[in-house]
């Protein structure tokens, strides 16, 4: 009769990325989604960012993150993910590089009155063949856009999902989260079926 191990489970760990615009809501759906509290590293946004940080849709914004955001999820016992959010503005940009280092995919987040400014993240990303998912962040329930006519906007690959969300709920951040899985999933298997031939 085989024995049953009682070994406890290590759960494989997952990297995945918070990116988008400035105010877009990363700090929020990291901080709604994680079960540990999260590490963010907000400061306060003073009269030196005049001229420097675009402020237009997000005037009522007080802090920003000068670093990154972490927060970790467990989806199930066999698999844990590790949430970094990036910083929204230019001039921190050049973290990008060090922080999607091993991830295995990522969150761009939107708001449908300042789309253009997830163009940034949405290149990154298709330029280093990281896997995402597009997040519409409809901002106190308001949706501005359909999913058609945002995938339209930002021209995005037809296998790229875009999914309606409140990153100030956990279950709907979750879900956005899920989709990052999916569409790293179908890249994965894409990529061995192609191998294969």
């Amino acid at each position: 009769m085989r024995s049953v191990s009682t070994e406890p489970v290590m759960p494989t760990a997952l990297k995945i990325l918070i990116a988008g615009g400035f105010g877009v809501g990363k700090t929020t759906m990291v901080g709604s989604v994680s079960e540990v509290a999260p590490l963010q590293t907000e400061e306060r946004i003073t009269t030196a960012s005049v001229g420097v940080d675009d402020l237009a849709g997000v005037e009522k914004k007080i802090s920003t993150t000068v670093a990154m955001d972490f927060g970790r999820i467990t989806i199930s016992p066999e698999l844990v993910l590790y949430l970094f959010g990036t910083p929204g503005q230019d001039r921190f940009w050049f973290m990008w590089d060090d922080l999607s280092d091993g991830a295995l995919g990522a969150v761009v987040l939107a708001d449908t009155r300042r789309l253009e400014a997830c163009f940034p993240s949405i290149d990154f990303f298709e330029a280093r063949e990281i896997p995402f998912a597009v997040g519409v962040n409809c901002f106190d329930g308001r949706r501005g856009a359909t999913i058609e006519q945002v995938r339209h906007a930002l021209d995005l690959d037809p296998s790229t999902p875009v999914v309606l969300c409140d990153v100030r709920d956990r279950r709907s951040s979750t879900m956005v989260l899920m989709a990052v899985l999916e569409a790293a999933q179908e890249r994965a298997t894409a990529h061995h079926a192609t191998i294969g031939h």
